[in-house]
């Protein structure tokens, strides 16, 4: 578990509360067992539903003595447990598996899914989803309480790829889920179903668990009894809380759980709920009458030898003998002797002349490390081409104009340190923060995770070029900063959310209208054409999705997230690069041969053409294969002649029927496998500014009505603006995860 992870962040704090449970917490109510064989069963819980043992119905244990040892489980899940703590329970895994033969038959398979829907336990962020196998990959969604994705892919060709004890995607892949939800579902895939690995990997296998438990082994992949082991050895987390509501509510209520001496802690997984902790200096169980009693801290004897301890309501004083002065404790002054010599007066000199020497001494200790802070930037500003970019933008005079390099204090100000409440977004590639500089101007900086040391240059040239590229419906970058250990891109603010929020979130918006969806497309499309021809050297976005285009104050288009991109040289049509990408929108081609092209972008926006067309995501959790995937889905719907039934109403309302089928059209050529068979993005937006002036056109829309009859009459735009391009930035959304069968489900292996 990385230190900068949330689930570490969240440990930290749990452990720097004054929470007493850990060591009190081990009681049963009067007259209720309180072990199942060797595991304590502390209150809340009890033993026995409709025994009284537990504070409620959902905190009912059973307890299957037939077994050796005694079976512990959840009844209404039929969970066995394996621990009980403070503030998570352990349950006995469960592990989905397909097991094939060396002609890529599937010869077995077992599922891993999950549901505490009306329990009082949660899934922990502390678990990690783990991908074994060398030909696999696997998708988790999940749900009730927060909706999300998660995946892995794991790939290798031969046993002397694995690294024993290594999960890093040869072999092994893992993947961190988020906190407060109750139930997942998992989906396991294999690319080539294993036919050239079976000898030795013929099974893939995905679980979700505490990540201490498990260490990869070379031998996990053909090991038969791996699914038991790891189901025995390897329990899945789960949080546990008290009641519906946070404490500021239940602290009202006549039910609420916390007794004398304790306070209210809200559970802190996002879910309602609360726990109960005694306060400091009390200890016992804060749920079971009469609550936390007093410590006697005095049986420990924290005073002087010739003090005198007397024990207060969760506290103590030390009081020194007849004779003696001071505090009276061990760790403070003790207990001094009195004397006829003026000991105040010279302790007072004494401590006034250590308070002078402490004061030198941190000021001194300021001065070096702000020596090696700065230091330290200015390495890491070589490191990062600092001097590569002073060189480059004192020798090209519009470079040096359009390109401010930053200095991390300046960024450090502008963000409050890089406060979270300035967090706009997490995405695969980094962070984005909010900051506002000091001529106030609102900005989004984007912190990288990584840097490879080995394309500073490339980093360079591409943020000189970035920067030059000006489009009003692009994304500015402003400039970067490279005094940090990773380098850190502005860009300007773009504050009226992202495409993706507004079609799936817009509540019918009355603006949301389908002139304006329209607008959006072609002008999106207008900036992807002119990065794609238009800039100095072709941009290849590669993450092209709704979530990366957004909306200013006036509603208008602007391409983000650049995190991805790259540069094509003239003279080339095509890149290799690692696949990169965000699930549902990512080109199958280029999935299938890492061949990275301009058509890739092509095919993704034929995506959110098809999201803006119908409203609906680019992934759907249905059964049904075919449904799964947008781009499958609608060209299907479009062959079997139903694509009226999958429009938007609004759409359908608004929207002349030539419109609809000409862009239905364009859509199906955008989404096509082969890339050579897809038009341009300068086709694909000319075609989309055609369909505009069509419904701009009075006398052109009543020749549509009488050949097409329209479903209902054009509105005009929200604002006027000329249709032209334009660029800027910023990053609101994660990237997806790989599942071949997402990427173009008919193809897949069932």
């Amino acid at each position: 578990m990385s230190l900068n992870s949330p689930s570490f962040s969240l440990f930290f704090l749990l452990l720097s509360l004054p929470f007493s449970l850990s060591a009190t917490s081990n009681f049963a109510k009067h007259d209720c067992p309180s072990k199942c064989g060797n595991i304590t069963v502390p209150y809340p819980f009890g033993i026995g539903e409709g025994s009284g043992c537990s504070l409620s119905k959902p905190f009912a244990v059973t307890c299957d003595e037939s077994f050796d040892p005694p079976r512990l489980s959840i009844p209404a899940k039929d969970l066995e447990i394996v621990d009980i703590r403070d503030d998570t329970v352990r349950v006995k895994n469960s592990v989905a598996s397909n097991c094939y033969d060396r002609l890529g038959n599937v010869v077995s398979q077992s599922e891993a899914a999950i549901n505490l829907a009306a329990t009082p336990f949660s899934i922990s962020d502390a678990n990690l989803l783990t991908l074994v196998g060398c030909d696999d990959m696997i998708l988790m969604l999940g749900y009730e309480g927060r909706n999300f994705s998660s995946g892995c892919l794991s790939l290798c060709s031969s046993r002397e790829d694995l690294i024993e004890g290594e999960c890093t995607g040869i072999g092994c892949s893992q993947s961190i889920v988020p906190k407060g939800f109750k139930a997942f579902v998992s989906t396991l895939a294999s690319l080539k179903r294993h036919v050239n690995i079976t000898s030795f990997g013929p099974c893939g296998y995905a679980f979700l668990g505490d990540p201490e438990s498990y260490r990869f082994s070379a031998s996990d992949l053909s090991d038969p009894s791996f699914i038991n082991r790891t189901a025995d050895s390897v329990p899945m987390i789960l949080d546990w809380a008290v009641g519906a509501v946070n404490c500021s509510l239940a602290e009202k209520s006549n039910g609420f759980a916390c007794l004398g001496n304790s306070y209210c802690v809200d559970s802190g997984t996002g879910l309602s709920g609360y726990r109960c902790s005694c306060l400091e200096g009390y200890e016992g169980n804060p749920y079971l009458s009469p609550g936390c009693t007093d410590i006697d801290e005095c049986e420990n004897n924290p005073c002087d030898s010739n003090g005198k301890c007397t024990n207060l309501p969760g506290s103590f004083s030390c009081s020194c003998k007849k004779g003696y002065s001071g505090d009276g404790t061990k760790n403070g002054h003790g207990c001094i002797a009195k004397s006829s010599f003026p000991v105040a007066k010279f302790s007072l000199g004494i401590g006034i002349g250590f308070l002078t020497l402490i004061v030198g001494i941190i000021v001194l200790i300021f001065g070096i490390k702000k020596r090696k802070v700065i230091k330290q930037r200015e390495k890491f500003f070589r490191q990062n081409g600092g001097v590569l970019l002073n060189q480059q933008l004192s020798s090209n005079e519009s470079s040096m104009k359009s390109t401010k390099i930053f200095t991390a204090e300046e960024l450090e100000k502008a963000t409050n340190n890089y406060a979270e409440d300035q967090i706009l977004g997490r995405g695969g590639y980094g962070t984005v923060y909010r900051g506002i500089l000091s001529d106030h101007k609102v900005v989004a900086i984007k912190k990288s995770r990584v840097m490879d040391q080995n394309q500073i240059e490339q980093f360079i040239n591409e943020v000189i070029i970035l920067t030059q590229v000006n489009h009003r419906n692009v994304v500015k970058l402003l400039g970067c900063c490279l005094e940090t250990e990773v380098p850190l891109l502005v860009y300007e603010f773009v504050k009226n959310d992202t495409l993706f929020h507004h079609i799936h979130n817009s509540g019918g918006m009355p603006w949301f209208s389908w002139d304006n969806r329209l607008r959006i497309a072609t002008e999106a499309a207008g900036a992807l054409a002119y990065l794609h021809s238009a800039a100095g050297m072709p941009i290849i976005h590669r993450d092209v999705k709704s979530p990366n285009i957004l909306l200013d104050e006036y509603y208008t288009a602007k391409i983000a997230d650049f995190g991805a991109s790259r540069l094509v040289p003239i003279d080339q049509t095509m890149v290799t690069t690692l696949v990169q990408g965000t699930l549902g929108y990512l080109d199958p081609e280029y999935f299938h041969t890492g061949q990275l092209t301009e058509k890739s972008d092509v095919y993704s926006f034929g995506v959110v053409l098809a999201e803006l067309m119908t409203g609906r995501k680019p992934l759907s959790n249905t059964k049904n294969d075919q449904e799964k995937s947008l781009a499958t889905f609608f060209v299907m719907s479009m062959k079997e002649d139903r694509l009226f039934k999958i429009i938007d109403p609004r759409v359908m309302r608004e929207g002349s029927m030539k419109q609809i089928q000409d862009l239905a059209q364009l859509v199906k050529r955008c989404v096509k496998m082969n890339s050579e068979n897809r038009p341009t993005m300068k086709e694909v937006a000319m075609e989309l500014e055609g369909s505009r002036k069509l419904s701009k056109h009075p006398w052109t829309e009543q020749q549509v009505q009488e050949e097409d009859v329209p479903l209902m009459n054009e509105q005009s735009d929200l604002y006027a603006v000329p249709m032209s391009s334009g660029f800027s930035t910023g990053e609101y959304s994660g990237n997806g995860s790989l599942d071949s069968r997402m990427i173009h489900p008919i193809n897949s292996p069932r």
